[in-house]
Order: structure tokens, then sequence, then C-alpha cells
């Protein structure tokens, strides 16, 4: 006759909220099990081992010091008789697939982690184990407490439906969440504010790193009025409110898919005391893109006004897209800092303290806890990108504008134009002819045509070379118009120009 026994089992994963969620996700003892240790690498879970003699171990694969794979051989070597369940990734599939070489009698993905998925591999794994068979007891729960956590883990479960009836007389549920501004929340705190919603079952759900979650059970009437009172609360807590819905069975469907996204909607709403899905926007059908490209050519040509311009109208429309995770349009942001503070060293302004602080920038972004405090520590960056440039503007640095008449001394013979000039240097050809003018003493056409004609001047002294060759030296092909411009600009022909120097 087979021996009725609880099935002991050894958790092995090097993450603890593996563990740990692992631990919660089935009544282990209701359902004939007992988990008798957790390790966090094969190496401590060998000691275990021997001490606890497990009937099945669940193992990561990936773990330090000993990982799943060495850890199956081991306990296959010297334990044959543990039947052993391993953990994995996407990513590890053709890993885990050649553990099985090993011995191993089932596996499980970690996105798929879940109660009924965790005990319907349990219930196969143990009929491997010869003369056992389980003890379990009643799956009957008989308080709401334990109803709720069953129902949350995804668990199935008998319930006294008269009870439930008894505690929860209103046609409709909704989930409550609390989460704290400023300080950390308690239960006892959170459950005052929620005793002012008299006549309204409130039970508690989860608590998380961010806060609590409640379960109300109301007539929708009632949502007018819980909305209006939490509003008055002066406490530092943001409340979301669920879509409400009927059946009790759907509390972790309504959990993961109504309340948590609707909380990653507050970054978008950080105004709202309390958020409903009533009060979210409709949303645009034609969402804007921003085109990277060209916001980069449009700065390149010093159009920076147009660019800033470009920028902000995009970052005003992303930052009312609240379907958005919060993290992609922080990485937007982010994107542009990097590119924007590579943009001005190339374009030579004097922006060392900017690069300096370019992490400080991401990381304020980084860490800002909404959309109006992103976009204010996003303005600030922009604001110094602009005060650089317009200092520049305002005091250009002698070492740009000499940048720039050095490559005109340098190129003077070449078919050199200002548009030419400007694409080399990445300026807006009507901006760099006011910058040279205001920057410089004459603008660039007078300075280009000074440059060739004094250097037509140094070349009249050499009598070797003919006044037709000098003029395509110092970049004229007309030669007639060489000599236009020459005697303009001395008050003599190259020919007088050229005998004078030589008396």
């Amino acid at each position: 006759m087979d021996k009725q026994e609880h099935c002991k089992v050894l958790i092995v994963d090097d993450e603890v909220l593996i563990r740990q969620g692992i631990k919660h996700y089935i009544n282990w003892e209701q359902e004939g099990f007992t988990i008798v240790g957790e390790a966090s690498n094969g190496s401590e879970a060998l000691q275990l081992i021997e001490q606890e003699q497990p009937h099945i171990v669940i193992t990561d694969m990936v773990m330090p010091i000993m990982d799943g794979e060495k850890l199956t051989k081991e306990i296959k070597e010297h334990y044959p008789d543990i039947e052993v369940i391993i953990l994995s990734s996407f990513s590890d599939f053709e890993y885990v697939r050649s553990t099985f070489q090993s011995g191993v009698a089932d596996y499980i993905l970690k996105p798929k982690l879940e109660g009924p998925e965790l005990l319907k591999t349990l219930q196969r794994v143990v009929k491997n184990i010869p003369n056992f068979k389980l003890s379990r007891t009643d799956s009957t729960v008989n308080s709401i407490e334990d109803l709720i956590h069953h129902l949350m883990t995804g668990y199935e479960v008998n319930y006294d439906h008269q009870l439930v009836k008894e505690v929860f007389p209103k046609k409709y549920f909704c989930l409550i969440g609390a989460d704290a501004t400023e300080y950390d929340l308690n239960h006892s705190q959170i459950d005052s504010i929620l005793n002012m919603l008299v006549d309204i079952a409130c039970y508690p759900v989860l608590k998380e790193a961010t806060g609590f979650t409640y379960l109300l059970n109301i007539e929708k009437s009632d949502l007018t009025t819980i909305i209006n009172k939490l509003e008055d609360v002066t406490a530092n807590v943001d409340w979301t409110l669920s879509e409400p819905f009927i059946a009790l069975q759907d509390i972790k469907n309504q959990f993961q898919e109504s309340l948590q996204t609707l909380r990653k909607y507050r970054f978008y709403f950080p105004n709202f005391t309390v958020l409903t899905y009533d009060q979210l926007p409709k949303l645009s059908d034609e969402q804007k893109k921003f085109d990277l490209n060209y916001f980069i050519d449009v700065f390149k040509k010093r159009d920076f006004e147009d660019a800033f311009e470009y920028l902000n109208d995009y970052v005003e429309c992303l930052s009312r897209q609240y379907a958005k995770d919060e993290n992609e349009f922080k990485s937007f942001l982010g994107n542009i800092i990097f590119n924007t503070t590579i943009l001005l060293e190339n374009l030579h302004f004097k922006s060392e303290s900017l690069q300096q602080e370019k992490y400080h920038h991401f990381s304020m972004i980084n860490d800002a806890k909404d959309v109006v405090e992103t976009t204010k520590y996003f303005h600030s960056y922009l604001n110094e990108v602009k005060a650089i440039i317009h200092q520049e503007i305002k005091e250009p640095s002698q070492s740009n504008m000499q940048k720039l008449l050095d490559y005109i001394d340098q190129y003077y013979a070449e078919p050199i134009s200002l548009s030419s000039l400007a694409e080399h240097f990445h300026f807006n050809p009507s901006y760099l002819s006011s910058y040279f003018s205001t920057h410089h003493s004459i603008g660039f056409n007078e300075y280009l045509t000074h440059i060739r004609i004094e250097k037509a001047k140094e070349y009249l002294q050499n009598q070797k070379i003919s006044i037709s060759e000098i003029s395509g030296l110092v970049g004229y092909s007309d030669h007639s118009y060489f000599c236009k411009v020459f005697k303009k600009m001395t008050g003599m022909s190259p020919s007088k120009y050229r005998k004078s120097t030589s008396l």
C-alpha cells in the first residue's frame, strides 16, 4: 500500500524574490507538499539535500558557485531518487534541454511561473516517486482574507459562497491602490482613511514596495462619494481606482490589467489625488514621430530657434501620451541630451561644463517621480544649452572666428563661397553671413577679396609670373574680372602695381 505523506520540496535560486514568490504561489501544506529549505546556489543545496532528504528539488539554471546543470548531475549521481524541476528563462532553453540527459523530471519557464503552472508540474512529477501518495487537506477556505490571498495567487479554491455574499452584499467590486508620495505607509494609516467610506466593505489585498492594494465592495453610485472623500484627505497618498467588476474570481486579472496599468499612467498625472479610468483623456490615434536626423540637421545649420521649437513641440506631445512607459519617455530625453551635447562640441561651442554635467542630467531625469519633474529637469538642461549658444553669439570665441579666417587664408585660391564655408563649419549660410559681419571688421566677401588681392600683390613682385597666371593663383578664373577687382581695391591696375614695385 502506498505510504501517504507530505512531499518534501527544496527551492534553489540565487534571487531572493523568486524564492519568496515560489513559497507564496500555492498553499503547500494543503496540497500535500512541505518546503524543507531554500538555497541560493548548488553548493548550498547539496548540504541541505543531505540533511533534509527532499523528494523534489526546484532549481534555477544560472547561479553562482554551482549552477543548475552541475547540481542536477550531482543529485542524479548521489541521490538518484530525487526528482529535479528546472526553472529557466527563454534564453536558457537550449541549455535546459541538455539537462534532460541527466534525468531532469520537468522544467518551468520563469515568465510562466505562477501558482497553477507550478502546482500542475509538482503533481505531475510527484507521480514519478515510487510508493508515494500525497497527503492533501481540504482545499475549502473559510475566511475572506484567505480567499483573497488564494485568488490573487491564481489558485483554484473552493469557498463558502454564502459567506462571500454576506460579507460582500453589493453588486460590484473595485480595487483601490494607495501609494505614498513622501513617506512610508502602514496598514493602520490606510485603514483609518478608508474607514471614512461608510457602508463599504474593505479588505487588504496586497502590500507592495510602492504601497497597498485594497478590495472594495460597491455599487457604481458609490464611486463619486469615494473619490470626493479621498480628495479631501490631507495625507500624502496617491489613490488609484480600478474599473468596477462583478466576479470576485476576476480579482487577479483586474489587479494586473486594470489597477497596475492605471498606476503606471500616474506618472503622467501627478496632480490627480485620485486617478480613475474615467479621468483619462482620449489618446490621439495619430502619434507624432520625432525625426532625430532632421533635428540634428537643423541644429548643425545653427537654426537653433527652429530646432528647439521642433523639439519642445514633440516633448509636449509626448508628455501627453500616458500609455507610453515612463522609461521610454525618459530614454528619449536622455538620447536628446547625449546628441545635443555632442552637437555643441562638434560645432566648436564652449560646452566643457555641459559635457561634465551630462551624467548629472541623466541621473536627475532617471530619478524624477513624474512627467512634470522630468520635463522640468530636461528644460533646465536645454536652458544651459541655450545659454552657451547665446553667450557664443554675444561674445564669440576668438578661436572659432580664427578658424574661419584660417580656413579662408588656406583655401582662398579655391572656388570658396559663403555656402561652402557654411557647410564645412556646420553653419546656416545666412547665419554665417551675419556672424561674420558682426564679429569681424568686414563681411565674408570683402574679407575673401582682401585676402586674394593681398596675395596677388605678393605674386606681382615676382616678375617671372604672368598677371594671367596670378589671377588663377588667387582664385579668379576670369583674368579681366581680376584686373577690375584689383584696380578697385588698390587704385591701380595689376601691371601698374608691378611697375611701381620694381622701381
